[in-house]
């Protein structure tokens, strides 16, 4: 009997252990503390598998991250100032309000915020690349862009993307 509840207690402590030893090892690989990561908060439909594997990109890369499922995304990426033509499948909001819409590498995501430029309000990768973090399909690569989103709803160019490599 005092086995099982040994088992009982130990197990847990185990499993949060290991779960406590990926996290470390995120945060090293970043080069920040747990306590110091970015955070991120994701607004995805439930079903999309491109965005969570998009967030499992983010979290190896030294981002914190909450998901909250939506089914009325369209009119909530208006609102944060979003127009239809920049939209992807998931919105990602930074502390401070900054939007980071569709399948943006993190690095490019860690360079805005370490240097937000003015009149800003996030960045984003219209609809859904071939190869873009999340949207990986074998050896495909589509090159695309990433948009600086301005807060009077122009944009420029924030990166060019050529090829799968330049992402990391």
């Amino acid at each position: 009997m005092k086995s099982k509840w040994l088992l009982v207690f130990i197990i847990p402590v185990f499993v949060a252990s290991c779960g406590e030893a990926n996290n470390e090892n995120i945060s090293e690989s970043a080069g920040l503390s747990a306590v110091n990561l970015p955070h991120l908060e994701v607004y995805k439909r439930a079903s999309c598998g491109c965005c969570r594997k998009w967030i499992t990109h983010v979290k190896e890369n030294g981002f914190q991250t909450k998901a909250q499922n939506s089914t009325n995304l369209t009119s909530w990426k208006i609102k944060k100032g979003i127009k239809k033509q920049y939209h992807s499948c998931h919105t990602a909001v930074a502390e401070g309000g900054y939007v980071f819409e569709g399948h943006i590498p993190a690095k490019y995501i860690h360079q805005f915020l370490a240097n937000v430029p003015e009149n800003s309000i996030g960045l984003a990768v219209p609809a859904m690349p071939i190869g873009s973090p999340g949207m990986e399909v074998g050896r495909k690569f589509s090159p695309y862009q990433v948009l600086l989103l301005k807060g009077d709803g122009t944009y420029e160019i924030y990166a060019k993307v050529s090829n799968y490599e330049e992402q990391f």
